[in-house]
């Protein structure tokens, strides 16, 4: 990710440069079906995208800038966050995917890794990205492609039939870890955790912060 000025307005942007030789034609499609997704998008907490190119080498996405980090590392460093600062992080997140979810996009993929903070200096700001597992979805559709994280995978994806409201589990699962440090659902691999959301056992009660 590089930084970069726009000439005439003077405006700052980041632009993210790949090569085209490191993908394979698999990730070129679902990379390409990333960029007409976020075409569709405006909303002021989700990562905009202001311009698309290529040449023969690499591909050049320029985007808003987001100078505060992902909000994963901002939860190591917090340990927790209060319920006040929880909830205006929450707040974001469900009017960015309400948007999405209007507009019949499915993310599939959210988790604080996937949420950048607008600023260091504005850490509750913060700005929904990564649509690389996106899909569009019509009303009374059901999804089959096991896509997400399994920390914050919803169990009806692991069923393959759900639709958008596995976004909502996720989301969930996020203001948990806000809260408490910890995931809901923990393991030693994926396998562990996955099996635990199966179950869907949790504890609210967590005193050690």
């Amino acid at each position: 990710m590089r930084k970069c000025e726009h000439r005439t307005t003077g405006a700052v942007r980041a632009v993210k440069i790949l090569k085209k030789d490191s993908l394979d034609k698999e990730e070129i499609d679902r990379f390409m079906h990333e960029i007409d997704i976020l075409r569709k998008l405006d909303h002021p907490n989700i990562l905009r995208l202001y311009e698309f190119y290529q040449d023969q080498k690499r591909y050049y996405l320029v985007t808003e800038l987001c100078s505060g980090g992902e909000l994963f590392d901002e939860i190591t460093n917090r340990a927790h966050f209060e319920e006040a600062d929880a909830a205006k992080i929450i707040q974001q997140v469900l009017m960015a995917v309400r948007y999405c979810h209007e507009r019949n996009i499915v993310h599939r993929d959210l988790k604080p890794e996937n949420i950048l903070l607008d600023s260091k200096k504005n850490s509750n700001r913060v700005k929904v990205i990564d649509f690389g597992t996106s899909e569009e979805i019509e009303p009374g559709m059901k999804l089959t492609q096991q896509y997400g994280t399994a920390y914050y995978i919803a169990p009806e994806v692991l069923s393959s039939a759900y639709n958008e409201k596995c976004d909502i589990w996720s989301i969930g699962v996020i203001l948990y870890i806000l809260l408490s440090g910890k995931p809901p659902f923990d393991g030693k691999d994926d396998k562990e955790i996955i099996k635990k959301v199966r179950i869907g056992q949790y504890d609210m009660n967590i005193h050690e912060f």
